[in-house]
């Protein structure tokens, strides 16, 4: 048995230098092991095992290399020994990362996959609290991921929180960002922390003015905001009493009377903005100029009842565009794609399939909510033919600013927005389409159609469809 040595259980560079090493050796995976620290007989650091007499050098596809450098992260035992075997095998089988089915590069690609759940995690229910130190103010988190992911992650903080002073302390080591450099630092305990800070009481009352008792599904809440993090969340406190009341608030939700769309909006809009609307020869340069020109947008009646255009929201350079049909009611109403229940599906598959929605633009093929009165309430009505082609000038601006290379559309709708022609979603969905920007289209059904499957098991099976045309996009990019 070979035993290689670890520096630690992240250490991506020493576990590559040891398995390249085994390999071309011949070290089968049966006669490898690799050991964080000190490891028994055969262990080696500087001196590697000699190759066998005439080794050739030898590369690996980089798909293996990113999937190696996410499954590392992974708190199981054993991924070491998985990840050589992957190794060894791709002497004689170059394409294996391929074959999604094959028994271990599906583990790997599972395991790599929760580790991106992790991380996504992380980003979601890691909490600050203030405290002094002899530099002054800084910003200190408790957090117990579930893999190894504090220096995968980090960076996402100080993106976020570039001007503050902050730390993040976990069991698996310490992140620390002083303003200009990102450090990492030993394990910590829970008692390093603060325990709360006078913020909180604030962050819990907006918290608790947020939740929406109609829209609840403890099932659904629990799988997006699992038990094991509340005990680090100050807002879990308050849910238990939220759940209790919620059935009371919703009968006063429902008798109240619904919010009426803004009808002064459109008298506010500047000059400007309505010249460049009807002005055939304006082209926006930023999204931001796009978002306000569309606010005064007359090029179909669609405006007139609604309460403002919603345009796309992402990364100026995203690789990854989606695109629905239009804004809901409370998509109207928020003036941000993509917030309702439909959203919240999305959300979620994207979240299984590895894809942060935050590295990702959506946006709608018509801009405006078009819909009809029943009671308090604004049905929703599917756009005409004639309104999404009047729609697509801004769609293709979007198209032209962010650059995306895959797009998938959602719906029918979308898939005409698109591709500028009727299409059969389910006969063409979960396949790309070469556009003439040189991007990929790739059609798949809407995430409110999941919602109005009535039959618990079919509406499983379309959403597992649903995940996988995500999946899809994902080999795309």
């Amino acid at each position: 048995m070979r035993v290689a040595a670890l520096a630690g259980e992240i250490d991506f560079g020493g576990w590559r230098k040891a398995a390249r090493a085994f390999r071309q050796a011949g070290v089968t995976p049966e006669q490898a092991a690799f050991r964080v620290g000190a490891g028994g007989d055969g262990l080696f650091d500087e001196s590697l095992p000699p190759s066998a007499p005439g080794a050739p050098s030898f590369s690996v596809p980089k798909a293996f290399v990113d999937l190696a450098q996410e499954v590392i992260l992974h708190r199981s035992a054993d991924r070491f020994d998985l990840l050589y075997r992957l190794l060894w095998r791709l002497a004689a089988e170059p394409d294996l990362m391929h074959v999604v089915t094959d028994p271990d590069v599906a583990d790997a690609l599972e395991r790599a996959k929760n580790v991106s759940r992790a991380s996504h995690k992380m980003k979601a229910f890691v909490r600050f609290r203030q405290m002094e130190d002899v530099a002054g103010e800084c910003w200190v988190a408790w957090f117990e991921p579930v893999h190894r992911v504090v220096e995968k992650t980090a960076p996402f903080f100080v993106r976020r929180f570039a001007s503050l002073r902050w730390s993040i302390l976990t069991s698996d080591g310490s992140a620390s960002w002083d303003g200009e450099k990102l450090t990492f630092g030993p394990s910590a305990t829970r008692d390093m922390a603060p325990a709360e800070d006078e913020i909180e009481e604030f962050w819990k009352t907006y918290y608790a003015s947020t939740f929406n008792p109609a829209r609840l599904k403890t099932r659904a809440m629990q799988g997006e905001m699992p038990r094991r993090y509340w005990k680090n969340l100050p807002e879990a406190a308050l849910i238990p009493e939220l759940v209790a009341q919620s059935a009371v608030r919703t009968e006063a939700m429902v008798a109240a009377s619904a919010p009426e769309p803004n009808a002064r909006l459109a008298k506010t809009l500047s000059r400007l903005n309505r010249d460049q609307a009807f002005d055939e020869g304006f082209v926006p340069s930023t999204l931001s100029e796009l978002d306000q020109a569309v606010q005064a947008c007359r090029r179909c009646p669609l405006w007139r009842d609604a309460t403002q255009g919603v345009c796309g929201e992402g990364p100026k350079r995203a690789k990854l565009m989606i695109v629905g049909e239009q804004p809901g009611d409370q998509e109207d109403l928020a003036g941000h794609p993509f917030v309702g229940p439909a959203g919240r599906v999305l959300d979620a598959a994207l979240d299984e399939v590895g894809i942060d929605r935050e590295d990702v633009f959506v946006t709608n093929a018509v801009k405006h909510f078009k819909h009809e009165p029943r009671g308090k309430r604004r049905l929703h009505k599917t756009p005409s033919a004639g309104e999404v082609s009047a729609c697509r000038w801004w769609l293709d601006a979007e198209r032209r600013l962010v650059k995306p290379k895959v797009i998938v559309t959602l719906g029918a709708t979308a898939a005409f927005g698109v591709l500028a022609r009727k299409v059969a979603v389910t006969k063409e969905r979960g396949r790309g389409i070469d556009l003439t920007d040189g991007a990929k289209a790739l059609l798949t059904v809407h995430p409110s159609y999941l919602l109005r499957i009535p039959d618990a098991a079919a509406k499983a099976a379309e959403r597992d469809r649903f995940v996988a045309d995500l999946e899809q996009a994902k080999v795309l990019l």
